[in-house]
């Protein structure tokens, strides 16, 4: 078998790059069994709290992450101590959909071997956090046990599929959610190491070395280049962040019936300081496909990207850098060949209005109703302000609808019989939930990733610092006479764009503690990148810089533009609206 073939290599991309130059990546896939590794055995290890060699690249496909307390590093650097060393979890959650049994063992998990706190991602699920090794398998095995597993939620794989998280609010809505998780289910992949490992399954190939070459049909033994990442919208709301997926399918309705997809490619959030040849980019819409034909769409563009992403420079592997290389009508044939059909034309659907979600109550078509609810940055936790998790759990014991991730890191309680309607309101309400929901526009539209004290890559911090930052730009706000002005704010602790900051009106990325790059005019319903504005600069900064910028809009802003729209006509940035322009 040729290298090439091994490796799923597209060697077009560039001929100048030996085999032995692949990424070490690529080799820890190739030669991990499909992904088992050596992962018994580092858990087995009772010596350290970490596991073993690569074992950790390896458990990211199995949705967990090895990280450490920075908060603790120098101590325990200085004292020859390993890293305070444990795991996050994320579930993989369609969707967004949870029952509300499954939230219950959830949160049991969480206050038995987590942090004492659930996350809510802005990719619709869940994440644990402070998991040691010692308790990785009991928490699986929990997870499982609600009838949810991990498998796929990290790594270089597709992960969790998004999708407008509204209930049975239209006909429209029922009929896209099906899609949605088919095609999440059909992109799983098919070893068996998961359900070996955490589960207790008994081996298929118990002799040393026997690989079954045809374990992953979709994936093969090298899986795909990078992460990959897809989710489906309904307009007008673009609650998913449509144009920064990597596939993301826009529902073409006719009344109440779905007619089907538009279908856009390559968008994607990360990049990397000082690489001007790396950029947040934008999903290009390049047909319209059936419902039936949504799941073979998926696949074959998925294998596209096995063949022909870059394996040898993780920082530019995501697809949007595939088809800036080859171009998009390459792609459009390359995937229509595959799929021996054609895409028809693109159709018209309702503009975007929004990204954000829509608060308080709403009724579906069966009577029943939803009520959503913030949750600032996702973080479901008992504060002196509140007892959100302690209130959850209580609703979630007494609740016959189900709750649901959205992809601003909010919930929704849904699906409520009428008949208790206010027994959920009670509880929502001595909780003191209803006034953490009821907040500043500004701060219901702003999200912020983990970053400190855990997430290895962070540079500065996010989700702890952002709400007290959001403080002071809600007094700037008022003071510059906007009130209580919707604008789109988003931070993330690093340049890797978790939460999305790309897109936003406003967005920070961390590059040393105390210190953001700053960007600006973004698009309020998530269909325009913004710009690099200011780099490495500090809170006063930004304040005194978002000051005049304020009193401008205040002055100056025509009725019903949005801020992203007004900083880019009074001069302050240019539009983005091809991420090859991000760095220009």
């Amino acid at each position: 078998m040729a290298a090439s073939d091994r490796y799923n290599i597209d060697r077009s991309q560039d001929i100048t790059q030996p085999v032995e130059e692949l990424h070490p990546n690529e080799t820890i896939k190739a030669e991990s069994n499909f992904l088992r590794g050596h992962i018994e055995d580092s858990l087995a290890d009772p010596i350290t709290g970490s596991l073993l060699g690569d074992d950790h690249q390896l458990t990211k496909f199995h949705g967990i992450y090895q990280q450490d307390d920075r908060d603790l590093r120098d101590e325990r650097r200085r004292k020859k101590l390993e890293p305070a060393h444990s795991f996050m979890i994320r579930v993989r959650l369609p969707g967004g959909v949870c029952q509300p049994d499954q939230w219950l063992k959830l949160d049991e998990l969480a206050r038995t071997h987590a942090n004492n706190t659930l996350r809510l991602t802005t990719r619709q699920t869940f994440q644990f956090h402070g998991v040691l090794k010692r308790d990785l398998k009991a928490t699986m095995q929990g997870i499982h046990a609600a009838l949810l597993d991990t498998i796929a939620a990290c790594g270089d794989d597709n992960r969790g599929v998004m999708a407008t998280p509204l209930p049975d609010y239209d006909a429209v809505h029922q009929q896209v959610y099906p899609v949605a998780k088919a095609v999440s289910d059909h992109l799983l992949p098919r070893s068996r190491a998961y359900h070996e490992i955490w589960l207790d399954e008994e081996p298929l190939h118990k002799g040393a070395g026997q690989v079954d070459e045809n374990e992953e049909p979709i994936y093969g033994k090298t899986y795909l280049p990078r992460k990959f990442k897809i989710g489906f919208a309904v307009p007008p709301v673009n609650d998913v962040d449509i144009y920064t997926q990597d596939i993301g399918f826009i529902a073409i309705t006719n009344g109440e019936t779905l007619e089907g997809f538009n279908v856009a490619v390559g968008g994607g959030m990360g990049r990397t300081d000082n690489e001007p040849s790396t950029y947040p980019q934008l999903g290009r819409v390049i047909g319209f496909c059936r419902p039936d034909q949504a799941v073979d769409v998926a696949e074959k563009i998925v294998t596209i990207q096995r063949d022909h992403g870059n394996r040898y420079d993780r920082k530019v592997a995501r697809m949007k850098y595939t088809i800036d290389h080859h171009g998009l009508d390459w792609f459009v044939d390359e995937l229509q060949e595959r799929l021996g059909w054609s895409l028809e034309a693109a159709r018209e659907h309702p503009a975007f209005e929004t990204s954000q979600d829509r608060f308080g109550w709403s009724q579906n078509l069966d009577g029943t109703w939803n009520y959503t609810l913030f949750v600032e940055n996702g973080r479901v936790q008992d504060t002196d302000s509140h007892s959100m998790m302690t209130g959850l759990r209580e609703l979630a014991g007494m609740l016959r609808g189900d709750l649901r991730i959205t992809g601003n890191q909010n919930l929704i309680v849904a699906k409520i019989p009428q008949d208790q309607v206010d027994a959920v309101w009670e509880i929502l309400e001595r909780h003191g939930i209803l006034a953490v929901t009821d907040r500043s526009h500004v701060r219901r539209h702003s999200m912020a990733c983990v970053a400190f004290p855990t997430c290895p890559l962070a540079m500065a911090e996010s989700e702890r610092y952002f709400p007290h930052f959001m403080t002071k730009v809600e007094n700037l706000l008022a003071e510059c006479g906007l009130g209580d002005t919707p604008i789109v704010m988003r931070m993330t602790g690093c340049n890797n764009g978790c939460a999305r900051p790309y897109v936003a009106e406003v967005g920070f990325s961390g590059r040393a503690p105390g210190k953001y790059n700053f960007y600006l005019g973004g698009g309020f319903h998530g269909q325009r990148l913004n710009k690099p504005y200011m780099e490495n600069v500090d809170e006063d900064t930004i304040l005194g810089e978002l000051r005049p910028m304020f009193e401008r809009y205040a002055a100056e802003g025509e009725a019903g533009e949005a801020f992203g729209d007004f900083v880019i006509r009074a001069g302050y940035i240019s539009a983005v609206n091809d991420g090859r322009e991000f760095n220009a």
